[in-house]
């Protein structure tokens, strides 16, 4: 046999990667979140936070305060070579309308260096009988 006939090698999907993030960012990991999948050097697109990722980590965490209990639903992902797409359904308080959000991720030697986010209400009372997802 050959010594290295056992060894197994573990690897994630930039899809795995994007998920476990915002799983984590979910449940309040937030800076253990940014250790593991975020280069500090990256940037994102957010237009309510200044630039670089410490100042939307920091937002991340002032969210938290505001909805600790708050929940994701992915609905879908797509991954494309380096780019990752997250579909969910985000409630922030059960007692107001949902969000559908999408994160896009650009990762390099698997970090996240790059996010995009969108969002939109859930209307109550939407025409579209096609369904939102």
């Amino acid at each position: 046999r050959h010594p290295w006939e056992n060894i197994v090698i573990f690897y994630m999907s930039y899809k795995e990667h994007a998920l476990s993030f915002l799983q984590m960012i979910i449940a309040d990991r937030i800076d253990e979140a940014y250790d593991q999948y975020v280069d500090p050097n990256g940037k994102h697109h957010n237009a309510f936070y200044t630039a670089g990722f410490e100042a939307l980590k920091q937002g991340m965490k002032e969210n938290h305060k505001l909805f600790p209990h708050k929940k994701l639903m992915v609905k879908q992902v797509l991954e494309d070579g380096d780019r990752v797409a997250v579909h969910s359904e985000l409630v922030l308080d059960p007692a107001k309308p949902h969000l559908i959000v999408v994160h896009l991720f650009r990762f390099e030697h698997g970090k996240i260096v790059e996010v995009w986010d969108c969002g939109q209400e859930i209307p109550v009372n939407s025409p579209n009988t096609d369904g939102i997802y």
